[in-house]
């Protein structure tokens, strides 16, 4: 634990997480380096998720519980960056050499934040990185959530934040869990999640599950490749891969259904023209050279390039 700064901020937006909020507030006190601090944001929960907070406060130093207004019900995507902002804008992020948005709803190994700073360390140009989701079933065992290594992954995204300034920090809409990182490429930074056994982050709840189950989840995943930018090929094929995840088959349907119905409505996408050319070729080069080798690639230029350039 030595050679570089290890200030970080964490801002966690939650909503009725009472059932595993305990033991993600556990799991944080128990890090070999806390952060400086540690921003809840209650989105208006109506369980015993203030409860926790409260004794979570007192407990704890480097926590801090912003309180927002009940909505009326959870609302993902641009809701929860709206509560994540909450948080953000309640602090001096000057004052921080990282920054973490983080979910409720995760068991965290305790040199998980000691060793993302240890691989930006490694890497001056890493400016996104996460370890890897795990569920656990109903015998102990962990099984992966499957997600590609070309960005943080959505429930524990830690920053450089310069680089969370450079890419202007999240957009306000589904999808902004991908979106990210592809700004992180276009921007002149990597973005990665890493497999490694002090890195396997517990999902206490399957991704997509938590708003009005899996199956909708697939469907708003669908929408979210529209929203990203994806293109009708791209979408195919990433359905196509997920035909082995729950909800089996059915689940890849719904993906594609979500996708070509925000179409036929014309839902709001991004639209910056340069985003939008970046993906596209991404996408293209993924579909014919492969994932890994053309995140490889993606790499090694953005290695090779001059700080600050863009492309």
């Amino acid at each position: 634990m030595t050679g570089f700064p290890r200030s970080y901020l964490v801002v966690t937006p939650c909503r009725d997480e009472g059932r595993y909020l305990g033991t993600t507030i556990r799991t944080m006190a128990a890090q070999s380096v806390r952060p400086k601090l540690w921003v809840i944001v209650d989105d208006g929960s109506t369980d015993d998720t203030p409860g926790v907070l409260e004794e979570a406060v007192r407990e704890h130093e480097f926590i801090r519980v912003v309180r927002r207004e009940d909505r009326g019900e959870r609302k993902v995507g641009p809701g929860v960056i709206d509560a994540f902002y909450a948080g953000l804008d309640s602090v001096d992020r000057s004052s921080f050499d990282y920054l973490c948005k983080m979910d409720a709803d995760l068991e965290i190994p305790p040199r998980y934040f000691e060793r993302l700073m240890e691989e930006m360390d490694k890497e001056p140009r890493l400016g996104a990185v996460s370890g890897k989701m795990f569920l656990r079933d109903e015998h102990g065992r962990l099984h992966h959530e499957r997600r590609g290594d070309d960005h943080a992954a959505g429930p524990t995204k830690f920053y450089r934040s310069r680089c969370f300034e450079e890419i202007g920090g999240f957009v306000r809409m589904v999808g902004w869990d991908g979106i990210d990182g592809h700004m992180c490429r276009l921007k002149g930074w990597i973005a990665r999640s890493i497999m490694d056994d002090e890195l396997r982050v517990v999902h206490l709840r399957q991704m997509g599950s938590s708003h009005k189950g899996l199956l909708h989840g697939r469907l708003r995943g669908g929408q979210g490749k529209w929203r990203i930018g994806s293109s009708p090929w791209y979408l195919l094929a990433t359905a196509v891969y997920r035909l082995a995840d729950p909800p089996f088959v059915i689940g890849a349907f719904a993906m594609t259904a979500g996708y070509f119905g925000a179409m036929i409505r014309r839902i709001e996408r991004m639209d910056d023209p340069e985003y939008i050319r970046h993906l596209r070729r991404y996408e293209w080069r993924t579909l014919f050279r492969g994932k890994t080798r053309t995140l490889r690639e993606y790499d090694e230029r953005i290695r090779a390039r001059t700080p600050g350039e863009s492309r």
